[in-house]
């Protein structure tokens, strides 16, 4: 059974950072190819980022480039986002998901993200 399980959210400043942390079961973590959307309120799903299977390959939306860092542990069947210069249009439920960039593909039950002053 796939399971993906995020954690890290919270509630942070505008400017802040969080790290996100998603662990894996189920699958061949280390072959498959992962990314993070988000769902902010009263919106649609929003691809982030994805990272291909060995981390090498990585892309971003443009509302989160330079401020947004994707990466895995293999090791450790991890899938991290580190999150700087946070701002309010980033408040988002947050989801790992089994895919490079489809949106429809499985993901965890996410993990909320606020930022508020």
């Amino acid at each position: 059974e796939v399971q993906l399980v995020e954690s890290g959210g919270g509630l942070v400043q505008p400017g802040g950072s969080l790290r996100l942390s998603c662990a894996a079961s189920g699958f061949p973590f280390s072959n498959v190819e992962m990314s993070w959307v988000r769902q902010a309120p009263g919106k649609g799903l929003e691809w982030v980022s994805g990272i291909n299977n060995r981390g090498g390959i990585t892309a971003y939306a443009d509302s989160v480039k330079g401020r947004f860092t994707i990466s895995r542990d293999n090791a450790k069947n991890t899938l991290y986002l580190q999150m700087n210069s946070l701002n309010s249009e980033d408040t988002a439920v947050y989801y790992c998901a089994k895919s490079f960039n489809d949106i429809d593909s499985p993901r965890g039950q996410g993990t909320q993200v606020t930022v508020s002053s």
